[in-house]
């Protein structure tokens, strides 16, 4: 019998922040960075939970949405919205209000879910660009960092005749080129540091997409300005998987997927 997935959207507002009062200012803004303060700042959390399970014959559903809610209502929205995480749950009052431990949080909250179904997934959106994600089938969590760039290009094959180039690619083969706002999504995962409850340093992963990637592609053509493309048709799959292997073992954590979105309608994704 298959399986099916249902997912289920809550969002919460929550206070928190990095600081340990057992630490000095110097000592927390070594470990936490430019996120450091003993005060707390807030986020509209996006959190969807995924189920599975097998239809019911009789009512034709894999569990009563209803009851899913209930729980995240519960579990969810009455625990944490428009509360202070680090002062409110006690089970962050030793644990850093990460979105990695948050995700943990909610792995063992929702566990036991109503019906016969299972927790198959978790997301976590923190921000509009930094969300993180749990999976069952190979117990992995994931964060996902989001950046932004412009650049033009054409897809054309010189190999191909005129008319050839034209059926295959319309109006993206023109001779002065087009442009996209590009949307790239990169995945780290990694060893979640037990004292800042992190996988990678944020910043650090900045630093080194925006140096890597960003600063190069940005406001460029893709076809002339960027070695790394020279002499290929820059399809988004052929720049996706170019990303993809300037930022394998170069960025912190280990990197597992890279998406590009060339507008709202197409992504492209590269997987380790």
């Amino acid at each position: 019998m298959s399986l099916v997935s249902l997912s289920r959207r809550v969002t919460f507002s929550s206070g928190h922040r990095y600081w340990r009062a057992d630490l000095s200012a110097e000592e927390n803004r070594a470990l936490y960075g430019e996120w450091a303060s003993p005060f707390n700042h807030g986020h509209n959390y996006v959190l969807w939970v995924t189920a599975r399970g097998v239809v019911d014959p009789e009512n034709g559903m894999v569990v009563n949405i209803k009851w899913i809610d209930d729980v995240l209502q519960e579990k969810v929205v009455q625990t944490f919205n428009q509360k202070s995480i680090n002062d409110e749950i006690p089970w962050f009052f030793d644990k850093s209000s990460s979105l990695e431990n948050l995700l943990a949080y909610f792995r063992h909250e929702l566990q036991n879910l109503p019906g016969n179904v299972e927790l198959s997934q978790l997301k976590l959106e923190e921000t509009e660009t930094l969300y993180a994600e749990w999976h069952t089938e190979n117990n992995m969590t994931t964060l996902t960092r989001i950046y932004e760039l412009a650049a033009s290009h054409r897809l054309h094959v010189p190999e191909l005749s005129g008319e050839e180039n034209v059926r295959l690619f319309g109006k993206c083969n023109r001779e002065n080129g087009h442009g996209h706002n590009y949307v790239l999504e990169v995945t780290v995962t990694g060893a979640i540091n037990a004292e800042t409850g992190m996988m990678v340093d944020i910043g650090a992963l900045d630093e080194a997409v925006e140096r890597l990637v960003v600063d190069r592609y940005d406001h460029h053509n893709l076809d002339m300005d960027i070695p790394e493309l020279a002499g290929k048709n820059t399809t988004s799959e052929v720049v996706a998987q170019a990303i993809f292997d300037l930022l394998q073992g170069n960025i912190p954590g280990d990197l597992v997927r890279v998406r590009l979105f060339e507008t709202a309608r197409n992504m492209f994704e590269v997987t380790a």
